[in-house]
């Protein structure tokens, strides 16, 4: 299970989902015009004309093209073979992929898995009597405000008919556990 079933939280989900595939895919067209620049620029006779990169400001252009003035700057250092700048633009455009792309999916990454897999969890205890018990008890912890959200009845009422084991009480905080998560409740 990918993607709740709650249509608010499927939302989010896709929504942040997509933000990190639209954050992946800029970087990655960022990275290969940095690298194509940084190659124009070890040309040995670079275009005396100033390009237009498609889909940039201005602004961003002309920061593109100071970048790429460095790169001719290294380039009349550079010893006469191309292969050493070759290879400097190539890590370039890979740092300048990795370092952002990275960092997003070290903090983004980690939280939809746990969420993937506590679904998962969710879905199998539901499955089962003790495993809805758990999930009772897993409701319980949760703030009173966050369980009062979720519930018509008051937190006295509902650790009282967790204590009884009253199914109907059981049942009740299961849901609301899956709720929480976004799953369907049985």
């Amino acid at each position: 299970m990918w993607y709740a079933q709650h249509p608010g939280r499927r939302v989010r989900q896709l929504l942040g989902d997509g933000a990190v595939l639209l954050w992946t895919a800029l970087w990655a067209v960022a990275a290969v015009v940095a690298h194509r620049l940084i190659t124009l620029a070890a040309l040995p006779t670079p275009p005396h004309t100033r390009t237009r990169i498609p889909l940039l400001g201005p602004r961003m252009n002309g920061t593109l093209h100071d970048v790429a003035r460095a790169g001719d700057r290294l380039a009349d250092a550079a010893p006469a073979g191309q292969a050493p700048f070759q290879a400097l633009a190539l890590l370039a455009a890979i740092a300048l992929f990795t370092v952002p792309v990275g960092l997003l999916l070290a903090l983004w990454l980690p939280r939809r898995l746990r969420w993937t897999r506590q679904a998962a969890a969710a879905r199998e205890l539901a499955a089962t009597e003790d495993g809805r018990e758990l999930l009772a008890l897993r409701a319980l912890v949760r703030p009173l405000d966050e369980l009062a959200r979720f519930s018509d009845a008051g937190p006295g009422r509902l650790a009282e008919g967790w204590r009884e084991a009253d199914p109907a009480v059981l049942d009740a905080l299961a849901d609301v556990e899956l709720r929480r998560l976004g799953i369907a409740a049985h």
